[in-house]
């Protein structure tokens, strides 16, 4: 078990859970910059999540760019190989839940799955390795999984949101969307002594709509953040058994990589799912 930096004692089991799961974070306290010390304060960045989710949106970019520059028709590489059936794997996925025409939603979807599956991955290297080398240089706080961090797959999920609405304006139109969250799914009255209760069902009618469209946010981010989240407080309780975690790790870890790879699927399963939906013409 690790030694507390700030005073050389042995950490008791609820201080390391706790060292484990803080972020470094950087924040403005009264007009200065701060350092882990955000407790109260709403406008604190994560810097760890940031650098991390950056670093392997980077290598993402690299990577494939990299293996496309230099993709050839005869024997491959076997790392030509892997991206391309990654790519046709996900290529297949889109054209089995999209059913309209954007050449953008495949390479976002190849996106989301890779740069999503590399974030999940950080969770498999061993608790301890990497606050203990960010300690050597100073750096108290450390948490190298950007997909355990609420903010990040909210942001995430915020942003495809975002792309929800625009497509369904664009495509349905302000009338149709209007239509979309007030006509469905009770049909209001349209002739006869009905048309007293119209308005009221018309509202029933928006609100039902409303928190399913806002549920579809909400829901990729927590169940992406929950799972993650779980998996990697449960390896930070296997750590605490010390030398004697080795056996446990490795088997939470080999079933970790299913997780680690399904919740990446899911967040861009939905995604297509939900742009899907905002391209149809018809609820």
């Amino acid at each position: 078990m690790d030694e507390s930096h700030a005073g050389g004692h042995e950490q008791t089991a609820s201080e390391y859970i706790s060292h484990h799961l803080q972020n470094l974070q950087v924040c403005r306290v009264d007009g200065n910059w701060v350092w882990n010390d955000c407790a109260n304060t709403f406008w604190a960045i994560n810097v760890d999540s940031m650098f991390f989710a950056i670093v392997l949106g980077v290598v993402f970019i690299w990577l494939f760019g990299r293996v496309a520059k230099n993709a050839t028709s005869g024997r491959p590489s076997k790392l030509q190989t892997a991206i391309e059936m990654v790519v046709g794997f996900v290529d297949t996925s889109v054209k089995d839940a999209f059913h309209a025409h954007n050449p953008l939603i495949a390479p976002l979807a190849l996106t989301i799955f890779v740069w999503v599956l590399l974030m999940n991955v950080m969770d498999l290297i061993p608790v301890d390795w990497l606050p203990w080398a960010a300690s050597l240089v100073g750096v108290d706080y450390l948490k190298a999984v950007p997909t355990t961090d609420v903010n990040v797959t909210f942001a995430m999920s915020i942003s495809v949101f975002i792309l929800i609405i625009y497509y369904s304006l664009k495509n349905k139109g302000p009338v149709g969307f209007l239509k979309e969250l007030t006509m469905h799914p009770l049909a209001p009255p349209t002739k006869g002594i009905g048309l007293v209760a119209a308005p009221l069902v018309i509202a029933f009618n928006f609100v039902l709509e409303s928190v399913s469209l806002l549920a579809k946010p909400v829901s990729l981010s927590l169940r992406l953040f929950g799972n993650m989240y779980a998996g990697e407080l449960i390896f930070i309780l296997i750590a605490l058994l010390g030398l004697y975690q080795l056996p446990l790790h490795f088997g939470w870890a080999v079933f970790h990589i299913l997780i680690v790879t399904l919740q990446a699927f899911i967040f861009m399963m939905l995604t297509i799912v939900y742009l899907s939906q905002a391209h149809e013409s018809e609820h």
